[in-house]
């Protein structure tokens, strides 16, 4: 099996050797960015597998970075995993509608960080995979092609929007959804919908999906996901 290769996009250069040495026994490869136009040249030069992008950074920000990555068809795909001082949710919602895949926050234990890593990597390994028709979630089966969900065998009666709303949370397990991706995926152009629209459909959704509503999880201050 190839090994994965990381940037890590950081400008504390302790902080990079912490992060480094954690990642070199985690058996991933490890490159390091000190500013936003190296870790721009280094993702089109390098085949990278993942970004681990601090967003307070000399010059260009994390943010801006991100956008640039996301925006440029040769690494429109690349994971990126943000690193985010404690408190900033607006920086954190900002980066997840730009297209980042998960975040962590500073302080961090390199062990979390690590796995954190390994689980973005997988839920991208995943999503390449050609979807199976059935899902089976919990005490959820969730039908793409009869857009039927079963809780234990017999049929929840949801709206239209309410099952776009499970499915687009169920093909991402785990991964994290701002009210605003919501809004675009189910909603598209309907500028009339707003984030507490969202909030009234997901108590809708949980309260059909009875015990198996828990697997909805709110992240505070960012959206919703639903558990792997």
């Amino acid at each position: 099996m190839a090994v994965q290769k990381i940037l890590v996009v950081e400008d504390e250069e302790d902080l990079v050797e912490l992060i480094r040495y954690n990642l070199a026994k985690g058996s991933f490869q490890v490159l390091a960015a000190e500013s936003g136009e190296e870790a721009l040249r280094l993702a089109v030069a390098e085949a990278l597998d993942l970004v681990l992008l601090d967003l307070m950074l000399p010059g260009m920000d994390g943010l801006d970075v991100c956008r640039r990555l996301k925006a440029d068809a040769r690494t429109a795909r690349l994971p990126i995993v943000m690193v985010t001082a404690r408190g900033e949710d607006a920086d954190i919602v900002a980066g997840l509608t730009l297209g980042a895949d998960d975040y962590i926050t500073k302080p961090f234990s390199p062990k979390v960080l690590v796995a954190r890593v390994r689980a973005v990597l997988r839920r991208v390994e995943a999503a390449a995979r050609p979807q199976p028709e059935d899902l089976a979630i919990g005490e959820l089966t969730i039908s793409r092609e009869r857009r039927e969900v079963l809780l234990r065998g017999r049929p929840v009666d949801l709206t239209a929007r309410e099952f776009d709303l499970l499915i687009l949370l169920a093909n991402r397990l785990g991964w994290v959804f701002t009210r605003s991706q919501i809004n675009d995926a189910i909603h598209g152009d309907d500028r009339a919908v707003t984030d507490r629209a969202v909030d009234v459909q997901i108590v809708g959704l949980r309260r059909k999906l009875g015990p198996a509503g828990k697997l909805v999880e709110t992240v505070r201050g960012i959206g919703y996901r639903l558990k792997e």
